[in-house]
């Protein structure tokens, strides 16, 4: 039975005013407000100390677009949920999440604003890239949003998750784990606090939400560890005296000139908003595949043009992140959330970036505590891949994944070598391939991965169901994305990577040929067997 058919629309309740706030979206809010606060630390984080930005842009400019933008993004997507609510009658339809693109804020940091800030001296002219290269992001989803349901009918619903399971558990997970276990006193116990809640059935007293338990026990581990000179969490009340000087009000400027400034670099950034357009279009599909497998069927057009015009307004006040669906929609859903988490999660965004609170929480919070929310998501998200799709597809779910997990692996060692002042093509690859480390095919294995999971997993599954024909169309559409570096590549160009795309080639007539030799076996085990015994003449 699909996620659908278990929550079928009630004919009696169509059209009736869906509730608007329940019980659940404390756990939701807690659970998803925490994860947006992870990302906004990190962001802030990213501006203030990476990209050198001077304060009075940070919080004055920067934050309040930000703040701006996901407010409008969930505010939407809970009036999209309260439409599904309010036209099937149901009530457990959960608003989709959505917020600053976790992957594009590291690439618009590193690939964009920090080479162009640096080469220039001004952290000003690197913002003004990120606000192009959102610019055009914008765009692409708009555009894209008309063809990806099409993509989405022909796609294995295992490839859409599969490779969504690669992002969760390369990209979500271990990082979170690597923090727990890095301070295991907070980690592990705030942990334990939200797995026996959300995945153990727990109640805490008075219905306090499991996130919220988590972080206040997180805090008061930290606290109390430094207050015992074994400084735990890294707390200090410098830190938090520190931060109250941020304290102000500030509202959102237009910054029109600043978006037509960055356009001098136009070059530059071209090469990475396509690829990553792309990536925007495939992965907003998985997670409304993914909703749509929780119950919920949320229209991929609606969703994406929302993405577009949501980011394009932040970009135009002054925000070089790009606004996303967010994977997670079944975790929220099972922890209670349905509508309120959502726009509840917008006011609070509101509240932080206009405000300035982003620093003082960033002082009193010891972000470890809050890593174990995080870790849940990519643990149900993984898990998700294989509870919704028939068993038999397991391995192309695996297959889809890997590709992360190089691109992932890729990661740790390029950031490694950058510390230490050097890079793979300096130590040398055959030194690296001495020792185990394959450098090269994790570069190429890794580049595109989201793509490269959806290609890698649909045939898989395609071949398991001996649909030959299909399988070799995917093949096919590997080898031209292939060619023009949408997959196994670095950057779009022509012929980045021939030899894969020539391999896929290969693949591509090999799977069309084994379509006529199943055909071919198919019709000779139906004869009947006087037919089949015949000699030949």
């Amino acid at each position: 039975m699909s996620a659908t058919e278990m929550t079928p629309i009630s004919p009696s309740r169509i059209g009736m005013r869906p509730t608007l706030w329940t019980r659940g979206d404390w756990n939701a809010l807690f659970g998803f407000g925490t994860n947006i606060l992870v990302n906004m630390l990190v962001l802030t984080g990213l501006l203030q100390f990476v990209l050198k930005m001077p304060p009075e842009i940070v919080f004055g400019r920067i934050l309040p677009a930000v703040g701006l933008m996901m407010f409008l993004s969930t505010s939407y997507y809970a009036w999209l949920g309260y439409q599904l609510a309010k036209k099937t009658g149901r009530d457990d339809v959960c608003a989709l999440p959505s917020g600053i693109s976790v992957p594009h804020m590291f690439v618009v940091t590193f690939v964009i604003m920090l080479p162009i800030g640096a080469a220039t001296g001004d952290p000003i002219k690197g913002w003004e890239a990120g606000l192009v290269w959102v610019f055009f992001q914008s765009f692409i989803l708009m555009i894209g949003g008309f063809i990806a349901p099409y993509i989405r009918r022909i796609t294995p619903r295992a490839a859409l998750l599969g490779t969504l399971a690669g992002v969760s558990i390369a990209f979500i997970s271990m990082r979170p784990a690597f923090e727990i276990f890095t301070t295991p006193v907070i980690g592990l116990t705030c942990f334990a606090i939200i797995l026996v809640s959300w995945f153990g059935g727990v109640k805490y007293p008075k219905g306090i939400p499991a996130g919220l338990v988590a972080i206040a026990v997180g805090m008061i581990i930290a606290w109390g560890s430094t207050a015992l000179g074994l400084n735990y969490g890294g707390m200090s009340v410098d830190k938090v005296g520190a931060a109250l000087s941020s304290f102000g009000f500030s509202v959102p400027l237009p910054a029109f000139d600043h978006v037509f400034s960055g356009f001098q670099y136009l070059g530059i950034i071209l090469v990475t908003a396509i690829p990553f357009g792309i990536y925007d279009l495939v992965e907003a599909m998985d997670n409304v595949e993914s909703a749509e497998a929780a119950g919920d069927h949320y229209p991929t057009t609606r969703v994406l043009t929302a993405d577009g015009v949501v980011s394009l307004i932040g970009c135009l006040m002054g925000n070089p992140f790009i606004n996303a669906v967010y994977i997670g929609h079944p975790g929220w859903k099972s922890m209670g959330g349905r509508i309120g988490y959502s726009a509840a999660t917008g006011l609070m965004v509101i509240i932080l970036s206009w405000f300035g609170i982003i620093a003082l929480l960033l002082a009193l919070i010891p972000v470890v505590a809050i890593s174990p929310i995080l870790l849940y998501i990519g643990m149900l998200i993984g898990a998700q891949a294989f509870q919704t799709t028939p068993a038999k597809h397991a391995p192309a779910v695996v297959l889809a994944l890997t590709p992360h997990l190089a691109a992932w692996a890729k990661l740790l060692i390029d950031n490694s070598l950058g510390v230490a002042g050097t890079s793979a093509a300096a130590l040398g690859l055959d030194k690296l391939g001495s020792v185990g480390v394959l450098y090269h095919g994790l570069e190429v294995m890794g580049g595109g991965a989201i793509l490269v999971g959806l290609v890698l997993g649909a045939i898989g599954v395609f071949v398991v169901e001996r649909k030959f024909v299909p399988a070799a169309a995917f093949a096919l559409a590997g080898a031209v994305l292939t060619f023009f570096g949408f997959m196994h590549g670095e950057a779009v160009g022509i012929g980045v990577t021939p030899g894969v795309a020539l391999a896929y080639l290969i693949v591509a007539g090999f799977l069309f040929a084994c379509s006529k030799l199943a055909v071919t076996e198919t019709e000779t085990a139906s004869l009947p067997t006087s037919v089949q015994a015949a000699p030949a003449e």
